[in-house]
This record gives structure tokens, C-alpha cells and sequence, in this order.
């Protein structure tokens, strides 16, 4: 009987550090007054980071941890598309919990970012007529409902695990020779 292990123990670990990563870099911002929507470089370095650094560096550990230290140096294509999901996922979920359970307990937090946003808009396009500003703070307040924002949000992270687990699947998969 062959002694298999789940790719899913290692997605778990890194899943959960992905997450908690993204979590204190949002505490860290919002303690230090740290304002990605008006100092736009900041908030480029943050998405870069969250969107394509960790993904994919978290993904890369998680399936090089699998096939190295739990899987005899032995990993197959889907073996990392579900690690890079499941780690995507799961950092997302915890994201998207965390910011919905933050917008609840601070509501003023919601006010001020719509605040933040229209002067912003405003700012850039000074011509912008009322009507569009409304429509667009209102998509704006619809998708930092928790309802939406966690479904969405743990939906984009695990498509960004999947595309870049397909990428780094495609690099690192070594089947075993004595599996069919």
C-alpha cells in the first residue's frame, strides 16, 4: 500500500502565512496613517507585493516544500495547482474576513476611504460631473460590502493561484516513475 500525502498539508502553512502577511501589512498601513489611495506609489509597491510577489513566492515554497520534504521529491502538475489554489484561497479567505470584520468594527474606516476616493477623483478629473462620482462611490460602497468582498476576494486570489500555479506547475512537476 503506497503512503500518500495530501499537497493540501503544505497549501494549509503557507495559505495561513500568506494571509497573515497580508493582514499586517494592512494594520501596519492603516496604524501608520500609511495612505495607498493618495499617494499612489505606495499602493502600486502593496498590489505588486499582494497580487504578484507573495502569490507567487508562497506558491513556489508550497509546492517545493511538498515534493522536497513530503513527497520523495515527486510533484505532478495538478499536485501544484492545488497547492497554489489552496494557498491563494485561504489567504484570500483570510483577507476577506479580516478587512469585512474590520469595516464592521470601524465603520468610520468605510466613510473615510469613500471620503479619500472622491478627492481623488475629483483631483484628477475636476470636470467629472456629480452624477458619475455617485455612481462610482456607490459601486465603490457595493464592493466593500462584507457579502460581496469576501466572495470576491477569496475568487480573485484563487485565480491568481491558478495562474501562477499553472506557470510554476509546469516548471517544478517531476512525476514519479513508479506511479501510473
Amino acid at each position: 500500500m503506497e503512503n500518500t500525502v495530501s499537497p493540501t498539508k503544505s497549501g494549509v502553512l503557507y495559505g495561513v502565512l500568506f494571509g497573515i502577511i497580508m493582514i499586517l501589512e494592512f494594520v501596519v498601513s492603516y496604524v501608520l496613517d500609511i495612505d495607498p489611495i493618495k499617494n499612489s506609489s505606495i499602493g502600486i509597491v502593496m498590489n505588486v507585493f499582494n497580487y504578484l510577489i507573495f502569490p507567487i513566492l508562497f506558491i513556489y515554497i508550497g509546492c517545493n516544500n511538498y515534493k522536497n520534504k513530503l513527497n520523495l521529491g515527486f510533484i505532478t502538475f495538478g499536485e501544484c495547482l492545488k497547492i497554489g489554489v489552496s494557498i491563494c484561497a485561504l489567504a484570500g479567505l483570510l483577507y476577506g474576513l479580516f478587512s469585512g470584520a474590520f469595516g464592521l468594527i470601524f465603520p468610520e474606516f468605510t466613510e473615510e476611504i469613500l471620503r479619500k476616493t472622491k478627492d481623488v477623483m475629483l483631483a484628477k478629473n475636476p470636470d467629472m460631473p456629480s452624477e458619475q462620482i455617485e455612481m462610482a462611490l456607490s459601486w465603490t460602497k457595493k464592493f466593500m460590502n462584507p457579502a460581496i468582498a469576501i466572495p470576491f476576494t477569496i475568487a480573485m486570489f484563487a485565480f491568481l493561484g491558478l495562474v501562477y500555479s499553472l506557470i510554476i506547475g509546469a516548471i517544478m512537476k517531476k512525476e514519479n516513475p513508479q506511479s501510473f
